[in-house]
């Protein structure tokens, strides 16, 4: 049995759909379950329907037509109208329509999660529908109903027993009888609301999935030959990795590495499932496979770059030191702003802490920390993570910036620069 994952860019147009199937096609035979993320950049446009709608924006209608415009496009390509799919995918849509025909009552984050989570809704619509127009049979499957999580919103914490129970009831006899088609990224709560698991979370939801079936292996697909050094976007001459341990992956994934999601490893290595990270524009490459036994070879270092961050500074009031009482205090803020750690650093007077930029989370997080601390804080900044670097490398990496916070370990240099 065989997880795949397709994300957002293999399905971003009508053509990706289509190659999405002939790949699925050199299966035919296996078990398998595809997991399909939302198409495009669907998800940052749903994202930015949520703020207009939130803030009480005019371009709310304008932003949201744009969106079923886009899939309707895609929908026209792939179908002879009229086709059912046209109704599926508009009564999805209809979803948002109750959401934003009312004002704002509810918090931002449960909000996002209830309108972000349609566009998962709408692509494996439409993935599973054209799977079956060209003879590939398939299931849709809601996945809401099987990833049970905590209301933690856009930060679902997956409860385990309660899913893999779920997951064992329905989907062997499923796959027994064709392949099944979900959503990425999305779980649901015991009083049947949206969640969203985290930026990219596809990946750690196929992960979720094959370690409860049992899956031979977990593919992911992706528009990048295999984990590769560096982000190609911004580096030139990257290699490629045929292989990595569950560690190293791990390692690269809590940095920020954004080819995989960084909660996808743990539950593959639990199982002792292997992962490939393969092109979906070349399915015949042989990728990069993640498994306990693999070798790392580290011909140029792993270098990964986070946009977007905050380099917030902390002291006390009262000019004394920075104590153990201090930091339970600041730590228990953070994990109640929903606002994770990339990197920190303490002196006598003050704590220094590097994090994504979140606005809304953000702002909830300096008003709780301004209460009890003096606070100072950059934006626009990069964090740079280099794992087994050498001087030539942090001297090109650096070259021109400044640098406003830097570690430095045997295997990994961390540097927040402006």
């Amino acid at each position: 049995m065989l997880v795949f994952k397709f994300g957002g860019a293999s399905v971003k147009d009508a053509n990706g759909i289509v190659n999405l199937a002939n790949v699925v096609k050199r299966y035919e035979g296996e078990q398998l379950l595809i997991v399909v993320s939302a198409m495009g950049k669907t998800t940052n446009a749903l994202e930015k329907l949520t703020k207009a709608y939130f803030n009480g924006n005019d371009n709310l209608h304008n932003i949201f037509n744009e969106i079923k415009k886009y899939h309707y496009d895609i929908i026209e390509m792939l179908f002879n109208t009229p086709a059912p799919i046209f109704d599926d995918v508009a009564n999805t849509f209809v979803e948002i329509d109750w959401i934003i025909e009312e004002d704002p009552q509810d918090e931002y984050d449960y909000i996002y999660d209830q309108i972000v989570s349609i566009g998962e809704m709408v692509s494996t619509r439409i993935v599973s529908a054209y799977l079956n127009k060209v003879g590939l049979k398939s299931q849709w499957l809601d996945v809401r109903g099987y990833i049970h999580t905590d209301n933690t919103y856009r930060e679902g914490q997956v409860q385990w027993e309660k899913t893999s129970q779920s997951i064992h009831k329905d989907i062997p006899a499923l796959l027994q009888k064709g392949i099944v088609v979900t959503q990425g990224f999305l779980g649901g709560t015991s009083e049947n609301f949206t969640t969203t698991l985290g930026r990219e979370g596809s990946d750690y939801t196929a992960s979720i999935f094959a370690a409860s079936l049992g899956a031979d292996s977990v593919t992911t697909w992706k528009d990048v030959p295999g984990i590769l050094n560096a982000d190609p976007k911004f580096f030139k001459d990257t290699v490629k990795f045929d292989e990595l341990t569950y560690a190293e992956a791990i390692e690269m994934t809590y940095y920020g590495a954004s080819v995989i999601h960084p909660k996808t490893i743990k539950p593959l290595q639990n199982a002792k499932i292997p992962l490939f990270v393969k092109s979906f524009t070349d399915p015949e490459a042989d990728g990069t496979v993640i498994k306990e036994d693999g070798i790392n070879k580290f011909i140029k270092p792993v270098i990964i770059l986070k946009q977007n961050q905050v380099l917030l500074s902390l002291s006390a009031k009262d000019y004394s030191f920075i104590s153990e009482n201090h930091l339970s205090s600041i730590f228990g803020l953070f994990a109640q702003s929903q606002v994770k750690v990339n990197t920190m650093q303490t002196s006598a007077l003050s704590f220094s802490v590097c994090f994504d930029f979140y606005e809304e989370r953000f702002n909830r997080l300096l008003q709780n920390l301004q209460q009890d601390f003096k606070v100072k804080y950059n934006q626009g900044l990069t964090l740079i993570t280099v794992r087994h670097h050498s001087p030539d490398a942090l001297k090109e990496l650096t070259n021109g910036k400044q640098i406003l916070l830097e570690q430095v370990s045997r295997n990994t240099v961390q540097m927040v620069v402006k």
